[in-house]
């Protein structure tokens, strides 16, 4: 059973008001203004800009598929400044025009940023015609949260551009309606998503580590990556030949747990974590000894500020999605080997893939590597997490 500190469990109807833009958001007591119908947009406004951050799975466990037909989650997701960035403008009229120059991104309906601004204009009760751009930096289909970072990015600029807020709730609310992986990106920095994904909890806010994000030009479908999981874990009938020898060599576990034990697994790994850093709080006195609360050594030079992320990924979590899609795509697992050749301290898929990420002690190491990757035509780009707090700082900056 996971557990939560009490210092971060937040229910989806109340969540502190400090995971949101730095602007002034409505008290739980405070009641949103009554619209008595429809207000209009006036005149044409100046296009807001967002950044629209990435993010990585620090671990993602699959769980049995539920009735609803979603997967129950666990999963650590951290923002990174890896970023597209979107442009939201509001105007006289009605409707919603999605643009962006990647042909591979929708513009009608179907689109994430489409569906959210049209949820948050008949909350508002506010007539108009709102313009979104959508400029893409970031991988389609590339486990890297791009289209549901979008959606939210639109979302904080229609709010600024329309000089209007929706309650905090309100905003996860449409969030997780329109997909999983959207609410994270109304909290930023590290953060713990179950259910499906969509329902999230803050984690402590930890300082950001150099990264390398690999995004090689493969689309893997997540629907399909799921179904894949489910034939794993199903029955195998007597005498099924066992994978092959390529196989073994890009999927180093052919018979997961099931999918009840890999949750209670993947709760008691995080709750694990989370007591270690509840406790190193009380406890500066060890941290002089030089190693971090999980027995980790501390790099010199850096001290304790380094070693709480890496502390997570130390303790073994795994992307449950590298079963199913190194198989699949050992190319995939290749990048994978290359930054760990490379010393990174943890590499991983994001997501079902096919970004794929490694983190490291020093941005020397992480350049190094993202060179290594780009010689053997990789497309590969040295960054950073982001922390909480930058992530909020920088997305209107």
């Amino acid at each position: 059973m996971l557990t939560f500190p009490s210092r971060i469990k937040h229910s989806l109807d109340g969540p502190p008001n400090s995971f949101f833009p730095p602007t002034r958001i409505k008290s739980r007591g405070q009641e949103c203004p009554r619209h008595t119908g429809k207000s209009s947009v006036q005149s044409a406004q100046m296009p807001i800009t967002v950044r629209s951050f990435a993010k990585i799975n620090l671990g993602l466990g699959i769980g049995p598929l539920r009735a609803d037909g979603f997967h129950e989650l666990r999963t650590v997701y951290q923002t990174i400044a890896l970023h597209d960035v979107i442009r939201v403008r509001v105007e006289r009229g009605s409707g919603i025009e999605v643009r962006c120059e990647d042909s591979r991104v929708p513009r009608d309906e179907s689109n994430t940023c489409y569906r959210v601004v049209e949820r948050a204009m008949a909350v508002l009760k506010v007539r108009g015609r709102v313009v979104i751009e959508i400029e893409k930096r970031l991988p389609v289909q590339g486990g890297l949260g791009g289209a549901s970072a979008n959606a939210v990015a639109a979302l904080l600029g229609l709010e600024r551009a329309l000089k209007k807020e929706l309650p905090a709730p309100e905003r996860l609310r449409i969030a997780a309606e329109v997909g999983s992986d959207l609410p994270l990106f109304l909290v930023g920095g590290t953060v713990l998503g179950v259910g499906r994904g969509e329902e999230v909890y803050p984690l402590p806010d930890l300082p950001a580590i150099p990264c390398v994000v690999a995004t090689p030009d493969i689309g893997v479908s997540t629907p399909k990556a799921f179904a894949d999981w489910d034939l794993l874990l199903s029955p195998r009938p007597q005498g099924l030949k066992q994978a092959s020898s390529a196989e073994d060599r890009s999927s180093p576990k052919l018979t997961p747990p099931a999918a009840s034990d890999r949750m209670g697994e993947f709760g008691r790994v995080l709750s694990a974590w989370l007591g270690g850093q509840s406790q190193s709080e009380h406890r500066q006195d060890k941290h002089k000894s030089g190693r971090a609360s999980s027995g980790v050594p501390v790099s010199k030079g850096r001290g304790r500020a380094e070693t709480p992320l890496l502390d997570l990924v130390r303790t073994g979590i795994e992307n449950d999605f590298e079963q199913v899609v190194f198989p699949k795509y050992p190319e995939l697992y290749e990048v994978e080997r290359v930054l760990e050749r490379a010393s990174a301290v943890y590499a991983s898929l994001s997501g079902s893939g096919s970004a794929t990420y490694g983190l490291f002690s020093s941005r020397a190491a992480a350049e190094k590597a993202a060179a290594r990757l780009r010689k053997d035509g990789i497309p590969a780009t040295a960054t950073t997490t982001l922390t909480r707090s930058q992530y909020w700082k920088k997305i209107f900056d």
